[in-house]
């Protein structure tokens, strides 16, 4: 009894340090602004876009969320795209991943930069 309050007091007390970490992101990953509207339509960089069926969307503490409880936010994410050109995974980022500003918005960009996936950076030529 006494392990498990311990153990329950240390994840509510690291949860809060864990929404602030770099989660590690694909290298297929681009930045972008979104804005969420009636589900599965989004705003993705200003321009209507869709959400795939199956999409998985992870708040800024990497929790799962339903695209219902985003209804008219804005975030910035990173997201990928399935080969019909709908998002596929998005990460709505947290202040900490908020701050490497250095992440390609297009696929164009990402073929001509260079991915650290242990660092999580991105080098321009």
């Amino acid at each position: 009894m006494i392990r498990c309050a311990l153990a329950l007091a240390a994840t509510v007390l690291a949860s809060p340090l864990l929404a602030q970490t770099h989660r590690h992101f694909p290298a297929d990953a681009l930045r972008g602004e979104i804005k969420f509207l009636q589900p599965p339509a989004v705003q993705l960089n200003g321009k209507p876009q869709t959400l795939s069926p199956g999409s998985r969307l992870q708040g800024e503490n990497g929790m799962g969320v339903l695209s219902g409880e985003l209804i008219g936010r804005a975030h910035s994410v990173h997201y990928t795209l399935n080969t019909d050109g709908q998002l596929r995974d998005v990460w709505i980022l947290n202040a900490t991943e908020r701050q490497n500003r250095v992440w390609p918005k297009s696929r164009e960009e990402a073929n001509r930069w260079t991915f650290d996936p242990s660092t999580q950076t991105w080098s321009k030529p």
